[in-house]
Formats: C-alpha cells, structure tokens, sequence
C-alpha cells in the first residue's frame, strides 16, 4: 500500500479522548496492571490522516494573520467534486452547501427549524448515542422504528412499522441514518427509496446523517438519500465532513446538502440565531487538504484496511466465541456485537462483562446506550496487530477463561 496503516502511535498527551479520558467515570476504566490499553470505543481512528491534510494546515499556518474570512471558492470545489466523484451526485452547486460546526449540531438546528420541543421524532434503533443526547437534551422526544435481522442476519427496515408510528404519533421529522450507525448496514438504493416513500406519505422532512458515507466496504455502494428521487431531493437534509473518513473530529467542521430553498432557508435562519455556527479557518483548509487527489486515494487503501480487519474480527468471533453473535458491517469501522447467547450460557451480566474486557486493556464501548440489551460496540480502525492482540485477549482472559 502507498500509505502507511500499520504504525502504532502512542497518542497520551495528545489530545485524544480515547486514551487520555480513560478511568475519568465516563469512560471505560483503567486497565489493571499489566496490560496496557487498547482504545476500541469512541469512533476515532488510530491510524494517521492523509498527508496533504497536514500539508495543507502548514502552508496556511505559514501566514500570520487569522482573522475573519469567508469559506474560499476552492472550499466548495472540493466539495462538489469529492461527491461528484466518490457519490455519483449531479447538479451539486455551491448555493446548496451551507457550514455546520458538527452532524449533530447540524442535526439539532433541524429539528428546530421544523418541530418544537416536546414533539416526536422518528429514528430506527439500535440508535447512534449521540443522536439520544443530543435530541432529548434539546427537548424532542424519540420514537424507535427497529430494525430487524432477516434470515441471513442482514439489518433491515421494518417500513410498516414506521408507517404505523408516523401516523400514531402525528410525526413531522425523521432522523436518517446512512451508512447505519451503530449496524454498519449501507443501505441498498431499493431500501432508501422505500424509506423515503414512508416519509412522503407522512410529509416528513427527512434529516439524513451521512457522515460515514466514505467509509463503505468493498462490495458495497453508499447512494445518497437525495438521489434516490425528485421528491428526496427536496425533502432532504443532508449532512457530511470529513471528520470520520479522515479523523479530524479535533477539528471541527461538517457540512449541510440541501436543495431546496424552503428547507435551506429555516435550517439557515435556526442555525444563526440560536447557536455560533461560524467555520475555523484551520477547519477548512484542513478539508481542502483532505479532498486533494490523495485523499481519493487515501480513503480506498483505508476501506480496504478496514475490511481486513472486519474480516478478521467476525471470523475469530464465529470461531472462539461460542454463544456470541455479529453481523458484518457493510460500512463504518464499527462492530455491533451481540453478547446474548454468551451471557445466559455463563451467567455472567453485561456489566460484568464489559469490565472484565476493560480491566485487560480491551476499551470496549457498552451497547445498551445504543438500544443493544446484550451489545458492544467496538471500533476496528487501528492497526490488524492491535486487533489481533486485542481479541487475543478477549479470548484468553474474558470469554473463554
């Protein structure tokens, strides 16, 4: 590979929640003496960006004065030609791109521009944790649409089930989630369009998080919800960045796709006046950097990578973890994992078990926030060493000790 995703970087000292918030009562506990950790929760990666990210921050850094600015030509280019690209988008233009400071802010300013607090909201579950923050902290109120496992243990939509809520709870918006988040499932063109005919019959404005759209599989094939027909393309609100595909989470900058000017207009005016939503001038050139020929590059090999180590991580499941059950993401570098089987057979709890995994270095992510009874989550994207070394010790000290 032309790029390097094999380097173990020790990251203490560096910014990084994922090693350095450890043990702090809202992360996963220090390891016991002996091990060291293995950082497998928050949604980061453990491998280095792409070089021209950091080329791109050192010429800019190069000039002295950082005041105000307004987003560059070269912004939005690279923008419109990195989903032209990589998503097959048409008819992209500058005016339908809009600044968001997070997917999340981005998805609150939303919310506020078409449903006040107290009403409900349509999202499938298991649901990224993030979303049931950020939601009811802002005073909504969630109603689950689940997914389902078909006879192969694929994730699938239940569209009667969500037609029934829609209507029973008189629902105007509905969070999308695509790739799914925590499931891994890239949804099939069929699957979105059959989605959005159930927002369409419930005149649902669809917010649609597509921040890992990068990050698809080999085999599989990301298809924007706004794609997918007229009617999409202008009850959709699209949000991305290239905080996941090229870790710059510490950065700070996403952004929003919205083709109609009704739906651009409100989420414009919510997001000004209710938050400072204002872009960092390190945060842009860092996204031009990334979205430079390389990037292009870049991603695939990490696609790649990342499907290695799927590979490897649902094999060594299905062959040493009797009892225990998973599904292979198409998409994402998270693995959903299921415990249930596990926990009945030996008697132990999920407490019990997420901490025997801590305490071995294994940092590991509870599942029941997402709406897993009997879940973890766990983050592949570091080196296929520490993978192997982390289920090596799953293996030795947790599951069959």
């Amino acid at each position: 590979m032309k790029y390097d995703f094999t380097t173990i970087y020790d990251r203490h000292g560096k910014d990084a929640l994922a090693v350095d918030n450890m043990g702090d009562g809202q992360a996963p506990d220090l390891p016991k003496e002996g091990f060291d950790a293995i950082p497998m929760w928050v949604a980061d990666m453990n491998f280095a960006t792409v070089p021209t990210v950091q080329e791109a921050l050192t010429e800019r850094i190069k000039h002295p004065l950082f005041g105000y600015f307004p987003p560059s030509e070269e912004y939005f280019d690279s923008i419109i030609r990195w989903q032209t690209k990589r998503n097959g988008v048409i008819g992209l233009s500058k005016e339908h791109i809009g600044y968001e400071n997070g997917v999340l802010g981005g998805v609150i300013s939303a919310l506020g521009a078409f449903a006040i607090p107290g009403d409900s909201v349509l999202l499938h579950s298991p649901t990224y944790v993030g979303f049931t923050r950020c939601i009811i902290d802002s005073g909504f109120h969630i109603v689950h649409s689940p997914l389902k496992k078909d006879e192969n243990g694929v994730w699938r939509m239940d569209y009667e089930d969500m037609d029934a809520k829609l209507k029973a709870n008189k629902i105007h918006v509905a969070v999308f989630c695509s790739p799914h988040n925590p499931c891994g499932r890239v949804w099939e063109k069929w699957e979105i369009e059959k989605a959005m005919e159930v927002y369409k019959a419930n005149d649902c404005v669809v917010i649609s998080d597509e921040i890992w759209s990068d990050l698809i599989l080999p085999g599989n094939h990301h298809t924007p919800t706004q794609s997918v027909s007229e009617d999409a393309r202008n009850r959709t609100i699209a949000f991305y960045a290239p905080s996941k595909t090229f870790n710059l989470a510490g950065l700070v900058g996403s952004y929003h796709i919205v083709y109609n000017q009704y739906l651009r207009d409100r989420l414009i005016s919510k997001a000004e006046k209710t938050e400072y939503n204002s872009m960092n001038v390190l945060s842009m050139h860092a996204l031009i950097g990334a979205y430079r020929p390389e990037g292009y590059e870049w991603v695939d090999e990490l696609c790649q990578v990342i499907d290695g180590n799927m590979e490897f991580a649902c094999n060594y499941i299905r062959e040493h973890f009797e009892g225990v059950r998973v599904s292979r993401p198409q998409g994402t570098y998270m693995l959903f994992v299921d415990f249930e089987g596990w926990c009945q057979k030996t008697g132990r709890s999920m407490d019990q078990l997420i901490k025997a995994g801590w305490d071995v270095g294994v940092a590991w992510q509870d599942g029941r926030p997402f709406h897993g009874e009997y879940s973890i989550r766990i983050n592949l994207a570091l080196p296929l060493t520490k993978v192997q070394e982390a289920f090596g010790r799953l293996n030795k000290y947790v599951i069959n000790a």
